[in-house]
């Protein structure tokens, strides 16, 4: 039984209780009590009411407590659990309890809605996303003449996923860049790029301020002089042409296919999104108690279109 009834079924005795109403075996005992032991009885009875309260209470924050360590519905419904549902509460696609909206519902992708929403999907504990940084973003998508919508299948957003490898005996972590690609009448997510600490360090040497280069006569010695090229292979690169860029996926794909390169595990994911004109934000999963959890905006900041290929670069380790 629940211990909230129980404790409101002993209050209402104690309430009710009466000597006059007090019977044993079919006997009854009246008491005569002085005015001085009727207000000692009212007394203890007010006492026993006080307590019984106080553990009331207590049941009930405890309670609490326990909903907040397990996680009730309420706490659940508020976390974006999945990255289309991170889409769907960004565009106002579904309600509160989860239930998708379609074209034609009353509350699809309705701006009070989608106010409501995006107000719930930063990471309240990361300091740089001001109160005012926010408020700015969420005017600019919820512009009257231009709302900006997260479409899942229109490109400008990819996935940057941290993995383990073992390569040539040794653990090393390897970032890999994916993106949707249509195919057929689907999608499936592909490998466009990755950042690989070992593969960057074979190709340091190709900015260096001494350069080596080939004489533009070399042709008149038949390329005799390419033993020059090949005698030092840290700066190999340098005699590669100026618009010449080391292609790590390839490169990768080699060692794993020679063995390498053996694959062990995902460590964790995230998202870059382009998809919002002027600005720029990162995606996170946030695994912690409460409501602020799940896939919340962990980064953000306004970019015009000059500067997307410099964050770009930045992004893929360039």
């Amino acid at each position: 039984m629940n211990c909230n009834i129980l404790i409101y079924n002993t209050l209402w005795k104690l309430v009710s209780w009466s000597p006059d109403n007090y019977r044993d075996g079919g006997k009854s005992f009246l008491f005569d009590f002085s005015e001085r032991a009727q207000t000692h009885s009212s007394m203890i009875k007010k006492a026993w009411i006080a307590l019984l309260i106080s553990f009331m209470f207590a049941g009930t924050l405890g309670a609490q407590s326990f909903n907040s360590l397990l996680g009730d519905e309420s706490i659940l419904n508020a976390q974006t659990k999945q990255v289309n549902q991170f889409f769907r509460r960004f565009n106002a696609e579904e309600s509160t309890s989860g239930d998708r909206y379609y074209p034609g519902d009353k509350n699809y992708r309705s701006a009070d809605l989608r106010k409501r929403y995006l107000n719930i999907l930063f990471d309240n504990q990361n300091a740089s996303l001001t109160d005012p940084l926010k408020n700015d973003f969420i005017t600019n998508v919820l512009n009257p003449g231009s709302p900006a919508f997260l479409e899942f299948h229109d490109g400008q957003w990819f996935a940057e996923v941290a993995t383990k490898f073992i390569y040539l005996g040794k653990e090393e972590p390897v970032t890999l860049f994916l993106k949707l690609e249509e195919e057929n009448q689907g999608y499936k997510w592909v490998i466009t790029n990755l950042y690989f600490s070992q593969f960057h360090d074979f190709f340091h040497n190709q900015d260096s301020d001494d350069q080596r280069f080939l004489h533009p006569l070399s042709h008149e010695l038949d390329f005799m002089n390419l033993i020059r090229v090949f005698k030092d292979k840290e700066y190999v690169e340098q005699y590669t042409a100026r618009d010449y860029h080391p292609d790590y996926l390839t490169l990768f794909l080699y060692e794993f296919k020679k063995g390498n390169l053996v694959f062990k595990s995902v460590t964790s994911v995230k998202f870059h999104f382009f998809q919002v004109p002027g600005w720029y934000f990162e995606l996170s999963e946030f695994n912690r108690p409460g409501t602020n959890a799940g896939w919340l905006i962990s980064s953000m900041l306004k970019l015009n279109e000059n500067d997307k290929d410099l964050l770009l670069k930045y992004l893929y380790h360039e």
